[in-house]
């Protein structure tokens, strides 16, 4: 009786793994067919969409920045920017929307006690709508121009010694930085291109050129540290980007 159950189990369990083996060589089947549909709809010029990751650098070669006070300013840095975008294309045109998040590379000595080892940082987060036009193209590399327009936040953080590398043991309630964000409007014009690697996957670059407007007076904490970006920045935007077509 014992056998017969255990004979029971074991045949359960192969037409368990038998169901999910075909189940998995059905997905992968979906997967195939639905990168030949995309690759089919790209040169057919089919409506199909596309998801993009990139990475690369955010400059600002001409912004006057004042991570201290307005009396003390740098002209110009460079950050490491992250992005990821979803565009419907159709034909030679597409419309979609991303974001793209940037830091700086490194910390300012901010003002205060030196004791404090006070710090300053910055994060920029771009959110937009685009449109782009392939305006050349072949079965294995195509080459873009774009247009850009959304909203940007610039988040400028203060930190002490204390926020960074707190005593071992202890625990703070609360915010662990002093910060100020600076929202305003964001427009741009870009070109890039890809290259298909395999099916539906393609890498590429871009480079774009931005325009940034924000507040023209910097805003202020109640500590008397003054936001590092006002007024029209001029941005520029350099990346790799790895993208992923799926069909409809």
């Amino acid at each position: 009786m014992a056998l017969k159950r255990r004979y029971t189990r074991n045949f359960a369990a192969t037409i368990a793994l038998v169901g999910a083996l075909g189940a998995s060589s059905e997905a992968l089947a979906d997967d195939s067919r639905g990168a030949t549909r995309a690759v089919a709809a790209r040169e057919r010029g089919r409506p199909y969409t596309m998801v993009e990751v990139s990475a690369g650098t955010l400059a600002l070669p001409a912004a006057k920045v004042c991570p201290t006070d307005l009396n003390q300013c740098s002209t110009g840095e460079i950050s490491l920017a992250l992005g990821i975008r979803n565009l419907y294309e159709f034909g030679r045109f597409g419309v979609g929307a991303g974001v793209v998040w940037a830091t700086t590379l490194r910390n300012d000595t901010a003002r205060g006690a030196a004791d404090l080892e006070r710090d300053h940082s910055r994060r920029y987060f771009v959110f937009e709508g685009m449109f782009r036009y392939t305006f050349a193209q072949s079965t294995r590399w195509e080459f873009w121009a774009a247009a850009n327009a959304g909203g940007v936040s610039v988040s400028d953080s203060w930190t002490v010694k204390g926020d960074r590398k707190p005593l071992a043991g202890v625990q703070f309630l609360g915010p662990k930085a002093s910060t100020i964000g600076s929202e305003g409007g964001a427009v741009g014009l870009g070109l890039g291109g890809a290259f298909i690697v395999v099916q539906n996957l393609s890498i590429g670059g871009h480079l774009r050129y931005m325009n940034w407007f924000l507040p023209q007076t910097p805003k202020t904490n109640p500590t008397g540290d003054v936001a590092s970006l006002a007024g029209r920045v001029d941005v520029f935007d350099l990346g790799i980007a790895l993208a992923y077509r799926l069909s409809l």
